[in-house]
């Protein structure tokens, strides 16, 4: 049983599709992992995710520019592979659809097809250094803009700030 304080993904690798649970909060703090565990899986050639915001308390931009970046690399996939968010509350629905995202990837607000036995803790990788974190959430937020040309507007003095920070070192 995960630990609910504290925010964490739940995953199960061999069910087909790959399947993701939040609980709790989905931000720059954890989104590493999440950003390697779909960058790992993809280069395996999974291409299949379904992802349970039924526990999901709240997100940021930076978590959905990497659930952007996953379903971008996923539409290159030479069998472009499927992201699929279900159980959305009402606010992070909202969230997702005022950047667009639900044009890129699908949502099913119903259960999606979750199979919520088998799930285990994906690890907190080691915390990063203030650089390559900027990086990251340069890449997320870039992301929300190639998802849709209308987020330049909305981010672009947190693009300008990053890009700033990752040239400077």
């Amino acid at each position: 049983m995960a630990d609910v304080t504290k925010p964490s993904f739940l995953v199960d690798t061999s069910s087909d599709p790959v399947a993701i649970r939040i609980e709790g909060r989905a931000s720059f703090q954890n989104s590493p992992c999440l950003n390697e565990f779909f960058n790992a899986l993809v280069g395996q050639g999974r291409t299949r995710f379904v992802m349970d915001f039924q526990n999901c308390t709240s997100m940021d931009s930076t978590f959905l520019g990497v659930l952007a970046g996953a379903a971008l690399q996923l539409r290159k996939q030479a069998t472009p592979g499927s992201l699929v968010l279900c159980r959305l509350g009402e606010r992070n629905l909202e969230l997702v659809r005022n950047l667009g995202l639900h044009r890129l990837l699908t949502v099913d607000t119903e259960t999606g097809g979750v199979n919520t036995s088998g799930l285990s803790a994906l690890p907190n990788l080691p915390a990063q250094g203030e650089l390559e974190s900027a990086r990251l959430v340069l890449a997320a937020h870039e992301n929300l803009v190639a998802a849709d040309a209308s987020n330049q507007a909305k981010f672009q003095d947190v693009l300008s700030f990053l890009k700033s920070r990752v040239q400077q070192g």
